[in-house]
């Protein structure tokens, strides 16, 4: 892959920078189907690529057109490491600059060198898309208890589940253990038809939803049976001691005070804690204090807990859900100031 320069330019060839590919198959995958890919480039840099063969001209401002080289040889080196090149690939490159990873001696890949950051599943690898989420990765393998915190779409659950199962493929724990308060107020269980796993499953899918996109689904449900996975709303863990297995706390915002300090001491020897919520989304009974709240401002310090706060910035999601958030925020700020 080179940059041409051409000898004399134009006025015109002045405002244009020409990138050739050497593998025309990899240069496909590079421009995604239907060019969405070069479409997704085009939208974030404010340039306009046309495809030639294999070489594309990227037209723009001179500053526009060099990110978009830089971004684009990213991309392309991604795609001759046999990895995939998806739209939110894209976004993840803007973000933050990405490192190839290195080679350990036994052959795999080191899961934290020369900066790259990836969690690597039964079904896929896992790469951080924001410099937040490539801290919280790091504080995920680091720390017994971290803290991750933030809107919805942020990848907060999702990353935790990741790193719970990267651990127990490598093990280092011999169980997944997940857990979030199973209704937004009060855990009522009772008014819900069936038996208590019919009552907390729906609370539970997103948890059931990420297991599945890092273990083959016979797997999942094998772990399940033998109790090597187990998904129990917060409640159950009440009179436990959870050693030897990764812990992870969904929407914790919704626990109370009561039973945020009762879930922290279940921590057991050779354990670790991951803990998610968003204090902006808090469901609990008017005058029911949260206990994510409480333990942000009681356990900052503490030796061994880390925490990780996300921004609107973070979404990697649709990338309408960051106005929707930045939007509810700015409506708070006025409505306090009012």
């Amino acid at each position: 892959m080179a940059t041409h320069a051409l000898t004399p330019p134009t006025a015109d060839e002045q405002l244009q920078t020409l990138v050739e590919f050497p593998d025309n198959r990899l240069l496909i995958d590079l421009c995604g189907e239907f060019d969405r890919n070069l479409a997704r480039v085009e939208q974030l840099l404010r340039i306009s690529i046309v495809r030639r063969g294999n070489v594309l001209l990227l037209l723009g401002e001179e500053a526009d057109r060099k990110r978009g080289d830089q971004l684009l040889r990213g991309l392309y080196a991604r795609l001759e490491q046999g990895r995939p090149v998806e739209p939110g690939d894209i976004d993840a490159a803007m973000r933050m600059p990405q490192a190839a990873p290195r080679q350990r001696p036994d052959g795999q890949m080191e899961m934290f060198a020369g900066g790259a950051v990836e969690i690597r599943t039964r079904r896929k690898v896992v790469e951080p898309r924001t410099p937040a989420q490539k801290d919280y990765v790091r504080q995920l393998f680091a720390h017994e208890l971290v803290f991750g915190l933030g809107p919805a779409g942020t990848g907060k659950t999702y990353l935790a589940v990741a790193a719970a199962v990267a651990m127990y493929l490598e093990g280092g724990i011999d169980k997944i253990i997940l857990s979030r308060p199973a209704v937004e107020a009060g855990e009522r269980l009772g008014f819900l038809p069936g038996d208590m796993k019919e009552k907390v499953d729906p609370y539970m899918q997103p948890l059931y939803d990420a297991l599945n996109d890092f273990l083959p689904s016979k797997q999942v449900q094998k772990m399940l049976e033998e109790k090597t996975i187990e998904i129990a709303p917060l409640a159950f863990m009440r009179g436990r001691t959870l050693s030897n297995a990764f812990v992870v706390l969904d929407e914790a915002q919704n626990a109370t005070e009561m039973q945020m300090k009762m879930f922290l001491t279940r921590l057991g020897e050779g354990s670790r804690m991951a803990i998610t919520g968003d204090t902006t989304q808090i469901d609990l009974p008017r005058g029911v204090k949260s206990g994510l709240v409480e333990a942000e401002r009681v356990l900052v310090g503490v030796d061994g807990v880390a925490f990780t706060k996300f921004r609107s910035a973070d979404v990697v999601r649709h990338p309408l859900v960051a106005r929707i958030i930045d939007a509810y925020e700015r409506d708070h700020e006025r409505s306090k100031d009012a």
